[in-house]
Formats: structure tokens, C-alpha cells, sequence
């Protein structure tokens, strides 16, 4: 089973004093990078928060958004600050005195200065309210890897469709190569028929320059690490688990094998074919960056 690193999920718990929604969604990333947006009551359980995500997800960039709605009655309470007043009070008749202005202070206008009157929220269980978010987290991440897990699947099916692809490319550069010798040997022997006429040709020199020819063109250890590749790819894929890392080595590696069959070709055919190689090995890894 493997995971896209592209998902999302939700989560809401509500509750006889509170209701807690978590949403989470994601998009591929190197690395394990997330973000959380939420009230500034709940700051404090930032790092259990990322602690209980670590239990589901290993690489991405995670967006989470923690919204926080009480409904419990006197969650609040009003505070009034009366030496903070009268501070604001003796300025503002210190300041008629100074400049012959009216002292108009109006109670409705003092209190409306900052922090005159304050909201102070009442003591919160913290153990109460981190088991209704961590229930809501929970709930958003199971939600989360379902999507990823249903979207790994589709990448998992059309990545094994590519491989395949892949090695008929290969089958047939491997069957063909063989046949770039003899063709060469024959082309060789014909050439030098028309230019020595009755001569007779020196076998010796032609298999020398046979042989030369074919150590120029011979890509068969390359065929074989390719298909070594292609093989450990779709096991990794059989397998699971967290592979996006080592998949995009080997794909790197099998477009290295690709290049160098590339220079080496002499012929059309296989030219052609390792185009063909090399573009869906850029398809393969456009896919792999979405795995995690």
C-alpha cells in the first residue's frame, strides 16, 4: 500500500461545551513541513499536535486550519481596571490643566480607552479540551490517509501501466541489438567486395573491425540495469510504505541508463525506442514525486 502525498480530510467534534473542527489537506514536498492556523487558546498544544501527526503522515506540506467555537455560559468574564482608569483620568485633566481646555471627561469616553475594561476567560480543563482536539485531529487524519492511500492506489496502478510500457521498450532494444552486429558484418564484407573485387578478404580484419563495432554499440549491461530497475521499481510499489525517496533514485538511475543506450545507438530502431524509454521515464518520475 502506498500513499499519495496529495490528500485531504475533516473532522468535527462537537460537544455539550465546545465544538472543534479540524481540516487538513496536503501537496508533495521533499520533506515532512507543516503548517497549523488556529485559535490562540489552543497554542499551547501546538507540539502535541504535531506529535500526534507524526503517527500518519512522513513527507508533505501540510496545511492544517483548527477552528474553536464555545458554547459554555460564562466562558468569559468582564474585568474592570480601575487603577489603569484613573492613570488615563489624571493625564487627560493634567493635559486641560496644561493646555486651557474643558475637562469634558464623560465616563462613556474613558471606558472606551484600551484595557479599561477587560474579557477574561474563565480556568479551561486542558485535559478536557485536548481530548475533544486530539479527537478532532485523530479524526481528520484517519479521513487524510484514506484520501492519500485511495489516490496512491490510482498512482500505483498507472505507474505499473508505464513500467510496463518501459520494458517492452527494453525487450525490444535488447532483441534487436544483436542483430546491429551481424547487419554491420555483412554491410562490412559487402563493402570491401566492391572495393577489392577479386581480392580475397582478410577474415581477420574483418572480425577485428567487427569486434571493434560491437563493443561501440553493445549496451547489454545497461539493458540489464534497466530492467533491474524497472523489477525493483514494481516491487517497491507491491510492497509499500514510505518509497517516494527511493523511487526517484531509481528513476534517476534508469534515465542514466537510458542516455548512455541513447549515445550508443547506430541504428534507427533503437534510437527511436530510447526516446521512447526516456520519455516515459520522465512520465514515471513526474508520478513518483507524488508519493510519499
Amino acid at each position: 500500500m502506498i500513499k499519495s502525498m496529495t490528500g485531504f480530510g475533516r473532522c468535527e467534534v462537537t460537544g455539550r461545551e465546545r465544538k472543534i473542527t479540524v481540516e487538513m489537506k496536503s501537496v508533495n514536498h521533499r520533506y515532512l513541513d507543516v503548517s497549523i492556523k488556529m485559535p490562540k487558546k489552543l497554542n499551547f498544544f501546538e507540539n502535541a499536535i504535531r506529535t500526534e501527526l507524526k503517527n500518519y503522515i512522513s513527507r508533505g506540506k501540510v496545511d492544517i486550519f483548527i477552528t474553536y467555537e464555545d458554547y459554555s455560559e460564562g466562558s468569559g468574564s468582564l474585568k474592570y481596571n480601575k487603577a489603569l482608569a484613573a492613570e488615563y483620568l489624571g493625564y487627560l485633566r493634567q493635559m486641560a490643566e496644561e493646555f486651557g481646555l474643558d475637562d469634558d471627561v464623560r465616563v462613556s469616553t474613558l471606558s472606551r480607552y484600551p484595557e479599561v475594561f477587560l474579557m477574561e476567560e474563565q480556568n479551561i480543563d486542558e485535559e478536557e479540551l485536548w481530548k475533544d482536539l486530539q479527537g478532532a485531529l485523530k479524526g481528520a487524519a484517519e479521513n487524510f490517509v484514506k484520501a492519500r492511500i485511495a489516490e496512491g492506489e490510482n498512482l500505483r496502478r498507472d505507474l505499473d501501466s508505464k513500467l510496463d510500457v518501459m520494458l517492452e521498450h527494453v525487450d525490444f532494444i535488447t532483441e534487436r541489438s544483436p542483430k546491429l552486429i551481424e547487419e554491420y558484418r555483412e554491410k562490412l564484407r559487402e563493402k570491401v567486395r566492391e572495393l577489392l573485387e577479386d581480392v580475397r578478404i582478410d577474415e581477420n580484419r574483418l572480425y577485428m573491425e567487427v569486434t571493434i563495432f560491437a563493443d561501440k554499440v553493445c549496451v547489454d549491461e545497461e539493458l540489464v540495469r534497466l530492467r533491474s530497475h524497472v523489477e525493483s521499481t514494481k516491487q517497491a510499489l507491491a510492497s509499500g510504505g514510505s518509497i517516494g525517496r527511493k523511487l526517484d533514485f531509481i528513476a534517476q538511475e534508469m534515465n542514466r541508463e537510458a542516455n548512455t543506450i541513447l549515445s550508443k545507438a547506430n541504428d534507427l530502431e533503437i534510437s527511436a525506442r530510447a526516446i521512447e524509454l526516456k520519455n516515459e521515464i520522465e512520465k514515471v518520475r513526474e508520478q513518483i514525486q507524488n508519493i510519499e
